[in-house]
């Protein structure tokens, strides 16, 4: 079973989330911004500990373009929130425990693991626009380098 991914021009799913710190995210409230969603696997893994950091280290030059950078995933807040602490990250984390946003957003599903065919969260990234429209929709993002790549599509260096 292979999610169905979107597109740019699609309209993004909303959404409304707990947050690590406790509150609860609604995607439409940021309507009138630009917001990179990005979905990642596992709180406090190598991988995602890398791309959450390159996240808060781009942060300035991503809000000074009007991008609000979220990011989600399936675990718990309290995981969450732990991982905020650690790594001193600047930006909301949404938790999709039931995985139905992940899932609208075609970002779970079968993916490789190791040369085994997995269900799992696809790495991806969503750049919207300010109404809300998917402008870029990445899937298999690699942890390393994305957010340089990303901020040079977008024309932010």
């Amino acid at each position: 079973m292979t999610a169905t991914r979107l597109s740019p021009g699609d309209q993004a799913p909303d959404f409304t989330l707990p947050t690590a710190d406790g509150g609860q995210l609604t995607l439409s409230d940021l309507r009138g911004r630009k917001v990179v969603l990005y979905a990642y696997p596992a709180a406090m893994t190598p991988g995602c500990t890398t791309q959450a950091c390159d996240f808060r280290d781009s942060l300035a030059s991503l809000q000074g373009a009007g991008y609000q950078v979220v990011g989600i995933s399936p675990d718990k807040p309290e995981k969450l929130a732990q991982f905020v602490e650690r790594d001193a990250l600047t930006f909301p984390l949404v938790a999709d425990q039931d995985r139905s946003v992940l899932t609208q957003y075609g970002a779970y599903g079968e993916k490789q693991n190791y040369g085994k065919t997995v269900m799992g969260v696809i790495r991806s990234t969503f750049v919207l626009d300010e109404e809300g429209r998917v402008e870029r929709a990445l899937y298999n993002v690699k942890a390393t380098g994305h957010v340089t790549k990303l901020r040079r599509e977008l024309g932010i260096d």
